[in-house]
């Protein structure tokens, strides 16, 4: 396995991380290109929980980033501070980061990934005393697709760490409390979408399809 990139995301990115939070790691790699020729592909992801790390090939992170998915999307937008590993293929896909984004897929994929939140929120259990905490936490994650979705629909680029961590701290307490709230959050996000936005309204698949070939090419030589 070769990693291209990876680097820390999730709550600590989006500045929401407590004394207890895990650190979350998200990353991408290249399988031998020779592996891929065969009867059986190999595994697309790699996903371990203690500690919390996920890879994805190259190909399915590329697949998951035109599709607009906000978890495997933001890899390619976090500050310098974060990246633990970044070669020369993730800095040319850093470089091509913005062909990436459509304004469909970015609006399915951020309001969707909101909804599902909300669903969690609904259908939680009241007579668990560790719902609650939960709830939270979905409330929070609710908030932040809301207003990074929003974000990038509107400036055309992902901004990862949040302006004003304690205010969604506090949302998320208020919406896991109270979640028909929620509901007029998420309507103004879609009149939001709604208007013309920075971003094209498909992404451009030719420069991730030119860098794929390229790592294919590299990993090709390297297993010869």
């Amino acid at each position: 396995m070769h990693i291209l990139l990876s680097g820390i995301v999730g709550s600590t990115a989006y500045g929401l991380a407590h004394a207890g939070s895990d650190i979350d790691r998200l990353g991408l790699f290249a399988a031998p290109t020779t592996d891929l020729h065969g009867l059986h592909r190999p595994a697309e992801s790699h996903v371990t929980t203690a500690p919390d790390h996920t890879l994805h090939e190259a190909a399915k992170w590329c697949r998951l980033a035109l599709a607009g998915n906000p978890t495997a999307s933001e890899l390619v937008w976090l500050t310098d501070d974060l990246y633990e590993v970044r070669t020369a293929f993730g800095d040319e896909l850093i470089g091509i980061r913005r062909s990436f984004l459509g304004a469909g897929p970015v609006r399915r994929a951020y309001l969707g990934y909101a909804a599902q939140q909300f669903r969690k929120l609904t259908t939680r259990d009241p007579a668990d005393p560790a719902a609650r905490a939960r709830a939270a936490k979905h409330a929070r994650h609710l908030v932040r697709l809301v207003e990074q979705g929003l974000a990038l629909h509107e400036s055309g680029g992902i901004t990862i760490r949040l302006a004003d961590p304690e205010r969604v701290r506090a949302l998320g307490e208020r919406y896991a409390a109270r979640p028909e709230e929620a509901v007029e959050l998420l309507a103004a996000a879609e009149a939001r979408f709604d208007r013309p936005g920075l971003l094209p309204e498909s992404p451009d698949e030719a420069p991730a399809e030119a860098w794929l070939r390229r790592v294919r090419a590299a990993h090709l030589a390297a297993a010869a």
